[in-house]
């Protein structure tokens, strides 16, 4: 029995050895397999139809189909979080959020901050007046001496500022957090023309065709709409890439778009 007891004690010593028990460092483990399990998302919450707010205070929108499907084929959880739109890039770089997808445009000034999918969507700049008042607005130029306004952050400011005289020509440039309280303002006469981006624009006059009137008028340079990430993010970038390449491939954008805008919008 003591030649027996002995056999065993020897066998569990060595079998907790094997195992690192006796060793006054932690067994180590290996953090390049694990894998992202949730994506943060930052948009405008108020940004119809990428991404806003229903009846039921739920965040839905054709850039949050988008990004759901995504988000499925990958395998995480996804997280949509309302964001000031004028500090995006700061929202994006701290870690607060993974990724802005939310009918934003591709610059050259956001893709010094920012990384970039490949393009989605076509988007230009236009005009929007109150019904039956275009007030001869016919070009750019015809801007001048009228109540402009925009978002704040957006590229339609961007292109505004940025534009030598052309602010300076208006009675007024007015900038707002968001689409619906400019729209708001253009009804209540308080700005005269509105330049927004077209999709997001000509969604609005669905809902309220009656009041307000888009003119077949380009501010600045049409745009494409881009998927952003951290600069560095290049990792999150591909994989988001990759599905949703395949969504494209398969039809799955084509059918979310035809969803929202009863047309394939979706660049090949």
């Amino acid at each position: 029995m003591k030649k027996i007891f002995m056999a065993v004690l020897l066998l569990v010593t060595m079998v907790f050895a094997g195992c690192g028990g006796g060793g006054n460092e932690p067994a180590k483990t290996d953090d390049s397999s694990k894998e992202q399990t949730k994506i943060t998302i930052g948009l405008d919450d108020e940004y119809a139809p990428m991404g806003f707010k229903n009846e039921q205070n739920q965040i839905v929108g054709f850039d949050v189909d988008l990004a759901k499907e995504a988000a499925k084929r990958l395998g995480t959880e996804v997280e949509f979080k309302a964001i000031d739109w004028n500090s995006k890039e700061a929202e994006l770089k701290s870690g607060r959020i993974d990724i802005i997808w939310n009918g934003l445009d591709i610059t050259p000034e956001r893709e010094q901050n920012m990384l970039f999918s490949k393009p989605y969507m076509d988007n230009r700049q236009i005009v929007f007046v109150k019904a039956g008042n275009d007030q001869g607005i016919k070009s750019e130029a015809d801007l001048a001496g009228k109540a402009v306004g925009t978002q704040a952050g957006s590229t339609a400011e961007t292109y505004i500022v940025g534009k030598e005289g052309l602010k300076d020509s208006f009675k007024e440039f007015k900038t707002y957090g968001d689409y619906v309280s400019a729209f708001m303002d253009l009804e209540n006469g308080r700005i005269d023309a509105l330049v927004c981006d077209e999709i997001v624009g000509r969604y609005a006059l669905s809902k309220q065709d009656e009041k307000f009137d888009a003119l077949d008028v380009t501010i600045g340079t049409p745009t494409e709409f881009g998927i952003a990430f951290r600069k560095d993010d290049t990792e999150l970038r591909d994989k988001v890439q990759k599905v949703f390449d395949e969504m494209v491939k398969d039809g799955t954008a084509a059918k979310i778009s035809e969803q929202w805008f009863k047309a394939d919008l979706i660049k090949k």
